[in-house]
């Protein structure tokens, strides 16, 4: 018994002893395992603020030069129309007396529509000849015919053989006129060289009351901020139902734009606000949106909104026209023209220029035609001016053709 108990005793002690071994190399694996991984630990912290000392020096460098302005790419604008167009229109417009422009323009004159269609239209296909010699005047005609006749489908149509034909870009259907449209003197407002606190703004605030108004920025270089605001308030002035006509905007649109930039506001908001009402007036909502964003970008705020525009028409820069106000002729000329003619009297008394304004002229008849001409003639004598402005192409045959050129200057609207 002694014997085994003593023995027994002795293994007890052996396998405790190797349990604290087993123990001891236990914990100090683990201490071991403990200190690898603190190690890694304080590596990865340094790795960190390694890191985060490199971000913030390049931080520093880059926020210690001046912030780049945003641009937007450059605009490409259309080229400026030439400072006075007409020139060679009416240059080429000498050579074009053709049997058919002639007969179309007696047919149209007449009130015979569907002839005059007819005749332009086979004028149009029987002309082969290459491009660069092919006569237009057919084409600019039948434009115009649809467009009184409101076929903007066959307008459109017209449009797509025109641009194959002469690889150039075809007319654009334009907003019919009013229906009842305003006839006798038209208030001109012609702003001249440098749009400022002290240009004629003023007259245009005068005149914001007349049914129709002319305005005419066709001889202005310059604008400045101060000038920007005034006729800003001016435009904004005048009510919504009034007929307005801008001649010379394309040109003023094109100065303000030298005046801006996005992300630079030396100018004031003045520029930016009258460029926005300008293309608002124009009905360029594309134009007016881009902008306008480029408005928000510059501010930091929320640019106005775009409002379609009432009767508002365009005009190219006329810089040869005089500063005269103009007599707008009725929409049609037929028949006994007795008070017409006596209303351009009362006009001539007045203007040593007579300036007619053409453009809500759809037709006029021949009889009415040449009760008009003996009327210009004697207000003409002497050294007295006379020019038809913005004719449509069937008129101007028609006015061509019965020798007013001899008289006064006609100028048809451009295509």
């Amino acid at each position: 018994m002694g014997l085994f108990s003593r023995f027994r005793k002795g293994r007890d002690a052996i396998v405790d002893e190797d349990e604290v071994l087993a123990r001891l190399s236990a914990n100090s694996e683990l201490q071991r395992q403990r200190a690898h991984d603190e190690r890694q630990r304080d590596i990865a912290r340094a790795t960190a603020l390694k890191i985060d000392v490199i971000e913030a020096a390049m931080a520093a460098d880059m926020f210690n030069d001046a912030e780049p302005v945003f641009r937007r790419p450059p605009r490409i604008d259309p080229p400026l129309p030439d400072p006075d167009p007409v020139t060679e229109i009416l240059a080429h417009d000498a050579t074009e007396g053709t049997a058919a422009v002639d007969e179309a323009a007696l047919l149209y004159a007449a009130g015979k529509a569907d002839a005059a269609e007819s005749l332009l239209v086979a004028a149009i296909r029987d002309d082969n000849r290459p491009a660069g010699l092919r006569e237009r005047t057919p084409w600019w005609m039948l434009f115009d015919l649809y467009q009184v006749l409101g076929r903007q489908e066959a307008f459109d149509d017209l449009a797509i053989d025109y641009a194959s034909t002469f690889e150039t870009s075809p007319p654009s259907w334009r907003p019919p006129v009013p229906s009842a449209p305003y006839s006798g003197v038209t208030p001109t407002v012609q702003l001249t060289g440098v749009l400022a606190a002290d240009s004629d703004v003023a007259r245009l605030r005068e005149q914001a009351g007349a049914p129709v108004l002319r305005l005419d920025f066709s001889r202005v270089h310059a604008v400045t901020p101060a000038g920007c605001v005034l006729l800003l308030d001016a435009l904004q002035a005048i009510p919504a139902q009034r007929e307005l006509i801008l001649a010379g905007a394309d040109e003023l649109i094109a100065l303000i734009r030298s005046k801006v930039d996005v992300g630079r506001r030396d100018e004031g908001e003045a520029p930016w606000l009258l460029l926005l009402e300008l293309l608002r007036l124009l009905n360029r909502e594309k134009a007016f949106d881009e902008t306008a964003m480029d408005y928000c970008v510059t501010f930091e705020m929320s640019p106005p909104s775009f409002v379609a525009p009432g009767h508002v028409a365009s005009a190219p820069r006329q810089a040869s026209a005089p500063a005269t106000d103009r007599f707008m002729l009725p929409h049609v000329i037929e028949k006994h023209i007795g008070s017409l003619l006596a209303a351009i009297r009362d006009y001539a008394g007045n203007y040593p220029a007579l300036v007619f304004d053409c453009s809500h002229l759809a037709r006029i008849d021949t009889d009415a035609a040449q009760q008009l001409l003996v009327c210009v003639r004697e207000l003409a004598a002497g050294s007295r001016t006379v020019a038809f402005r913005d004719l449509n192409h069937l008129v101007a045959a028609l006015l061509r053709r019965l020798g007013a050129g001899e008289t006064a200057r006609l100028v048809p609207h451009r295509y």
